[in-house]
């Protein structure tokens, strides 16, 4: 494989960054929509963290099996598949509005995001130098988490009740399309990709899939339960999308941070700071007794929620060819899965106790900042680089 390849104009990122803004949009509005929506479709509240691990059981089932798509179809026409599975999903959810339906939509729904975020990470990822692809992931992330904080604020002027709401999210998808569709080069050149064995795998930064594993079981329950917290809480429920909005623009206005931290910090030190500094926004949300107080807390603990995935994977492909890269990630997203399937049931086991979503994002951030200083001590002792991580 040429590594030329990567950054000559092939590689362009303008198609999968529109099309990532319209699906964010469209996803975060969904992701808060759907525990909402239950009442208004007869349908148990005590569905919605079932509903949060069966998506988070197909993200993690679509990140076995993306490679062999992409490698087949290309990076182009895959994301044009993946979305298009995601709006079949979301129109069966609002066809057949049922317990046994909305299930499998979510799980279907879990398979094409994973197929989404493997070809638009892998696509921007497939550079040569490490500064490249930090800033490349962090463009990927701030239209991720900005497009899904824009999303939030949906649930007031469109509600949460009838078809209304669902349509939008499939028109925005449609819109999401329309970039790989009209945009047809760019994409990376076909170049034979390598699977990675499993002794490479287990040769794969440790820190790297504990800090994917960590973002899961973050970012689940933080997207499946936490509108319902909020919502919930009588000081709070009136800002419910505002709030969760306030969550996710944490998580895009730290990417250039991220980007220009990655580069220049150790790598696991760089996470544990940011689980430290999310422990104490998740403890300032039960300290709070003011709105901008709230507004402050839930920003900080969203920007360190959402720091963890960016900095593990690309510690993770530091050290990879390009040819590994799609690989690698399938293998990030599946760390990444597994936290996110098991952390709304989690969660869940806490709802009874005052503030147990919070308790538990806590104790996620605290945990993974103690190991995360631990390797970053070790690694500091032996003398890695902080871009190798």
């Amino acid at each position: 494989m040429a590594e030329s390849a990567a950054t000559s104009t092939s590689n362009n990122p303008l198609a999968p960054v529109i099309g990532l803004s319209f699906f964010a949009i469209a996803s975060g509005f969904l992701m808060s929509l759907i525990p909402l929506s239950l009442p208004a479709f007869k349908l148990d509240e005590n569905l919605a963290p079932w509903l949060a691990s069966i998506f988070y059981f197909g993200l993690l089932i679509g990140a076995t099996t993306i490679e062999r798509i992409v490698v087949k179809m290309g990076h182009r026409l895959a994301f044009i598949l993946f979305l298009s599975l995601l709006i079949v999903s979301v129109l069966a959810q609002l066809a057949l509005p049922n317990t046994v339906n909305w299930l499998i939509a979510r799980f279907v729904a879990g398979v094409a995001v994973a197929g989404v975020f493997v070809v638009v990470e892998s696509w921007l990822l497939m550079t040569n130098t490490a500064k490249s692809r930090a800033k490349r992931l962090g463009l990927y992330m701030t239209s991720l988490y900005g497009g899904s904080a824009v999303g939030q604020l949906a649930i007031g002027p469109l509600g949460t009740e009838g078809s209304t709401p669902y349509l939008f999210v499939a028109s925005l998808l449609f819109l999401a399309i329309l970039a790989p569709l009209l945009i047809t080069k760019g994409q990376p050149e076909k170049q034979h990709l390598e699977k990675l064995p499993l002794r490479e795998i287990k040769t794969l930064s440790h820190p790297a899939m504990l800090g994917c594993l960590a973002s899961g079981l973050l970012l689940g329950p933080i997207y499946g339960l936490m509108p319902v917290y909020i919502s919930a809480q009588a000081d709070q429920v009136q800002y419910t999308g505002t709030l969760m909005a306030v969550i996710i623009l944490g998580g895009m206005v730290v990417q250039p941070l991220v980007s220009y931290l990655s580069t220049r910090l150790e790598k696991s030190l760089l996470m544990g700071m940011f689980c430290l500094v999310g422990a104490a926004g998740a403890v300032g949300i039960l300290q709070a007794n003011t709105l901008a107080g709230l507004i402050v807390s839930y920003l900080i603990l969203g920007a360190c929620s959402f720091a963890l995935y960016p900095i593990a994977i690309t510690l993770a492909c530091d050290s990879l060819p390009m040819a590994k890269i799609v690989s690698a990630t399938e293998v990030m997203l599946l760390s990444y899965s597994i936290g996110s399937v098991f952390g709304p049931m989690l969660a869940a086991n806490l709802s009874d106790a005052p503030n147990g979503i919070v308790f538990y994002l806590a104790g996620c951030l605290i945990t993974t900042c103690i190991y995360m200083f631990i390797k970053s001590i070790k690694n500091i002792r032996a003398g890695k680089t902080p871009v190798a991580g």
